[in-house]
């Protein structure tokens, strides 16, 4: 149990330094965007307007409301003080809405279409890898090529050829939205089934590409697995297959826990590009629009919000896995 705490304190240690880092990345790097945002604001209040000194006035007041006229390092104490509130402050692309109503109406949307899709992805690749080490012949044959030109779609190359085919050639399901333009949020079936038709796609496009690599890393770990001197062993002891098999998928799982931790960062960021594509109303879709619109609160928070997503995510993950594999405890005794 003591080394299992050693492991624990040190994943806790480093999973706090990367958020810290990554809090003053996500502040930094919008703010170093070009253009003013502000000016882009009072443009659009200001049209029709002739009198220089009133459009200086709304300027320096809109200024002063968004903080943009303290120094730098003062509106980073500021930010740290109000994100520990729950305050992002307001959208500049979508003023007057805050940031944090900007956020709450499409962050579920992002949650509920990637992270089931990671784990369905993830869980098809690793049976069908296993598979593929155990059966062999024709099966493996087929699977293999197959995984390696789907591990090698990038995310929107995959989301295009759904589109095409089941949206566009086919109209089996709608090209874009999360659910029909014509309806109004609730709980009646027929808006229920429009999300479920909406969801298919994108849904598909994200598993699609999590399956291959899988796959590939399963089907390798298992040969190596199955060819090991245990297994010799074990069969010449005679002990049942099914039983040393079990043992063998356990062990060349572990690595693939590992594998699923790197690749959650990758995952999501390309199941924003998805979003995009599809027009899904997740986070994809709000950082595009804040990106075009000079937003950097809005950039600021979502950024931010994606990364505390994906560290949360690999230290759950990298906590399982010292449960589940033995030998981390042992080393950390040592």
């Amino acid at each position: 149990m003591k080394g299992y705490q050693k492991y624990f304190l040190n994943k806790l240690l480093w999973f706090l330094v990367t958020l810290v880092a990554a809090f003053i990345l996500n502040f930094i790097l919008p703010r170093l965007m070009p253009g003013d945002p502000v000016a882009a604001i009072v443009s659009r209040l200001a049209q029709g307007m002739t009198n220089t000194r009133g459009v200086q006035a709304i300027y320096e007041q809109y200024t002063e409301l968004f903080g943009t006229n303290k120094p730098i390092a003062e509106q980073f104490f500021i930010y740290v003080k109000n994100v520990f509130r729950g305050d992002f402050g307001f959208s500049f692309s979508q003023y007057p809405r805050t940031v944090a109503d900007v956020i709450k109406s499409s962050i579920w949307w992002t949650i509920c279409l990637q992270f089931p899709a990671i784990i369905v992805g993830w869980i098809i690749g690793n049976s069908l890898g296993a598979l593929a080490a155990y059966r062999r012949g024709s099966f493996d044959k087929i699977l293999m090529p197959i995984s390696i030109f789907v591990s090698s779609l990038p995310a929107f190359g995959s989301a295009i050829i759904l589109l095409v085919i089941f949206a566009v050639s086919t109209k089996w399901f709608p090209t874009s939205g999360g659910y029909g333009f014509d309806l109004i949020p609730n709980f009646s079936w027929k808006f229920i089934w429009s999300l479920i038709i909406h969801y298919q796609l994108p849904f598909w496009s994200l598993v699609l590409i999590t399956i291959g690599g899988q796959a590939i890393g399963m089907r390798s770990m298992a040969i190596y697995e199955l060819n090991a001197d245990y297994v010799k062993y074990s069969r010449f002891l005679g002990i049942k297959d099914r039983k040393i098999v079990r043992y063998v998928f356990r062990n060349a799982m572990l690595p693939q826990i590992t594998g699923l931790a790197l690749s959650v960062g990758t995952m999501i960021g390309g199941a924003l590009v998805a979003e995009v594509i599809f027009s899904y109303p997740g986070l994809g879709s709000t950082i595009l629009t804040a990106v075009l619109g000079g937003d950097y609160p809005l950039i600021s928070a979502t950024a931010l919000i994606i990364t505390v997503m994906v560290l949360i995510a690999n230290f759950l993950i990298e906590i399982a896995y010292g449960f589940l594999d033995p030998r981390i405890k042992a080393a950390q005794a040592d």
